[in-house]
């Protein structure tokens, strides 16, 4: 075990991520209450601005009853990339990773490092994956503040969307014909919003400033807050749920045949083949074709078909919230989408203050604030991604680019406020979102001011 000597006191972030986690003690309510919350408060405020209550009953109901196969793929997606994630085989490589490191501040790098690495792969496994390998290295290392380490492991999954090629808004508008290239007015390859010269930059730098943070937000000793601290489900990795009795008839052989889920390995696998062949690699990119993905390698991961139920019911626990709580979130969008409703009014009010320069920037805050009710990038760039669009074309000398990139940093910030995708990372170390929100909020402050900061300023640097 690496020994890491304490300071008596924490830093000076650490002081002030306090009063964030005070804020969290003491206020956030469990994940659901929270929604519960935000959809009264927009059916309030819709009525204030003179919607009718039918209307918005009727809004209300629409946007619930449309997210249900949404909520069905988003909890397949994270059963399926949680079993993944907590298979043996990667709970090898974890603990190799984790047996490579050997003080506190390669810990933290190392962590937020593989955070961007698997994010970009795919967001549900990286929520999942990212906390597992931060209890390998907090069971390794002393010293390492854990839900300082989730949440900084959260944060880089979100950052790593702003330049990941299969982000909604990127992967969409890069697709002839489809309807934000409609919105848009033509499409746009991904070179051309994900990986301009801004983006990497501005990406770059908030990568960067993000691993000093939590390297340098550090507690006391007698405020740190270890894994042995914390009352975890298990130690992540579930059972190998690999069948070693010997089967006595005929269908215990089938239920333990491997070669019947190679097949299924194969066909999924020719599919992903012919489908990169003729579709392209972006063009292949979609929800379902992820989902399938990862059920072929669950395949090969666990071979024996009843193995490989059981695994799967092992993490489906943890897609539980997400299911459940989209619908409600889905009801906030229907009443935030009615014609002359809150959203337009609120994305209205910020945009009209916009100049040619602060357009982007503009377009981030609004992001920011109508991810809090709309927690689907596709749902809000619906919502919000033809008014940016109109306001980019009447305002002489604005970047369109710029301000679908400050659209999907905005989407993307106040995921650290909006608890709904962090909800399987915390089910997987048996921690309450009070436990980091706080953390999450310190995080997203730098996450304004810097993304404000820099698309400000790196347009006229960079030209």
């Amino acid at each position: 075990m690496s020994e890491a000597k304490v300071p008596e006191k924490g830093t000076f972030l650490w002081k002030i991520s306090k009063k964030f986690s005070f804020a969290a003690e003491k206020i956030i309510p469990d994940s659901f209450v929270f929604c519960v919350i935000l959809m009264i408060l927009v059916f309030v405020l819709s009525l204030i601005i003179g919607k009718g209550p039918i209307e918005l009953l009727n809004a209300w109901w629409g946007g619930l009853s449309s997210q249900f196969t949404l909520a069905f793929q988003m909890g397949l997606m994270v059963c399926v990339c949680a079993t993944c994630a907590r298979s043996p085989q990667a709970a090898k490589l974890l603990s190799w990773i984790a047996s490579k490191v050997n003080n506190r501040v390669a810990a933290m790098i190392v962590l937020m490092l593989f955070g961007y690495v698997t994010s970009m792969l795919n967001w549900a496994f990286c929520t999942i994956v990212t906390p597992i390998l931060a209890m390998h290295l907090a069971k390794k290392i002393k010293g390492l503040h854990f839900p300082m380490m989730v949440a900084g492991g959260y944060a880089c999954m979100i950052l790593g969307q702003c330049l990941g090629p299969s982000a909604t808004l990127y992967s969409t508008l890069a697709t002839e014909g489809s309807s934000y290239a409609q919105i848009v007015g033509k499409s746009m390859s991904v070179a051309e919003t994900c990986y301009n010269p801004v983006n990497i930059v501005l990406w770059s730098i908030l990568a960067v400033c993000f691993i000093l943070l939590v390297i340098f937000t550090r507690p006391g000793k007698s405020e740190l807050v270890e894994l042995g601290d914390i009352a975890t489900q298990a130690d992540a990795v579930p059972n190998s749920y690999r069948i070693t009795e010997k089967p006595e008839t005929f269908a215990d052989k089938m239920n333990t045949s491997k070669p019947i889920m190679w097949i299924v390995a194969l066909f999924i696998f020719a599919y992903m083949v012919y489908s990169f062949i003729t579709k392209g690699f972006l063009g292949s990119l979609n929800m379902n074709f992820v989902i399938f993905m990862f059920i072929g390698i669950n395949c090969l991961l666990f071979p024996q078909p009843r193995a490989w139920i059981n695994a799967h019911a092992d993490s489906m626990h943890l897609c539980t919230d997400v299911m459940l709580q989209f619908p409600f979130y889905g009801a906030i969008m229907g009443m935030m989408y009615i014609e002359g409703g809150l959203g337009e009014v609120l994305i209205n009010g910020i945009v009209s203050i916009a100049t040619a320069r602060t357009l982007p920037i503009w377009s981030f805050l609004s992001a920011c604030l109508v991810n809090l009710f709309i927690p689907s990038q596709g749902g809000q760039f619906t919502v919000q991604g033809p008014l940016i669009v109109a306001a980019a074309q009447r305002i002489e000398g604005a970047n369109l680019v710029n301000c679908l990139n400050g659209f999907v940093y905005g989407d993307e910030a106040t995921n650290l406020l909006q608890p709904l995708y962090v909800i399987p990372a915390l089910s997987v170390v048996g921690m309450k979102l009070r436990d980091v929100w706080g953390f999450m909020a310190f995080i997203c402050v730098f996450w304004i001011v810097i993304v404000c900061l820099g698309l400000y300023i790196l347009p006229g640097v960079m030209g």
